[in-house]
């Protein structure tokens, strides 16, 4: 099951849910603020025993916001149904330029990946447009690479045990298992210059621009007074 439900969506039915019939707030009912986990759970709840197996497409800030949802997490988590966090890079989706994320979730886990949670960040792993950001088949294959062999593999994925996830009070944030490599996202010095030198002429265009409307405005005269 694969599912891309609206980001954070606010009032998204929480008054049904306090009462719901088919049990699917089993692990805490939401705030009207935000539908994640009210997504999640259902979908857990829609998996067919023994063996189902879900992924769904979240925002990042569902790893490590707190309050009802922290809850929410941990209680995933201490069921151990939380099989993978993949991190993914910005603005790959149309209408959002958040960061989304890809949490796999298995009823009963394989011996192999029990008790631990794989984690990558893929947040690197794209082709960079003037518009949108593009996900390659080649990137693809590298993240499901990392979750066939869930295994630690540098600084793109690492396996957690759930012991070291509680000891950081039940938090997902990739930054805290998986650190990107120093100078990763640092361009060539020459790219640095010129990108510089070009916010810098912007910079002064648009102080030109706002003098010639504070002098058009006699903003400038009426100050000199």
């Amino acid at each position: 099951m694969f599912a891309n439900p609206p980001f954070s969506l606010e009032k998204w039915g929480r008054e049904v849910w306090e009462n719901d019939p088919w049990g699917r707030a089993f692990a805490g009912v939401p705030t009207d603020s935000s539908g994640d986990f009210a997504w999640v759970q259902h979908m857990v709840k829609s998996m067919a025993a023994p063996h189902g197996s879900m992924a769904v497409v979240l925002p990042q800030g569902a790893l490590f916001r707190g309050g009802i949802e922290g809850r929410i997490r941990q209680h995933l988590l201490e069921q151990d149904l939380i099989e993978a966090v993949i991190g993914l890079a910005p603005n790959l989706f149309y209408g959002t330029g958040l960061a989304a994320c890809i949490l796999v979730l298995r009823l009963h886990k394989p011996p192999e990946s029990a008790g631990r949670v794989l984690i990558v960040d893929a947040s690197g792993l794209f082709r960079k447009d003037r518009a949108q950001n593009h996900l390659e088949p080649a990137h693809a294959d590298r993240i499901l690479g990392c979750y066939q062999n869930f295994e630690d593999a540098g600084d793109l994925a690492r396996v957690v045990g759930l012991d070291a996830i509680e000891r950081e009070g039940w938090t997902l944030n990739i930054s805290r298992y998986v650190l990107p490599p120093i100078g990763r996202d640092i361009p060539p010095l020459a790219e640095a210059v010129a990108d510089f030198k070009a916010a810098l002429e912007r910079c002064r265009e648009a102080e030109a621009a706002l003098r010639r409307e504070m002098e058009e405005g006699g903003w400038l005269k009426e100050r000199g007074r």
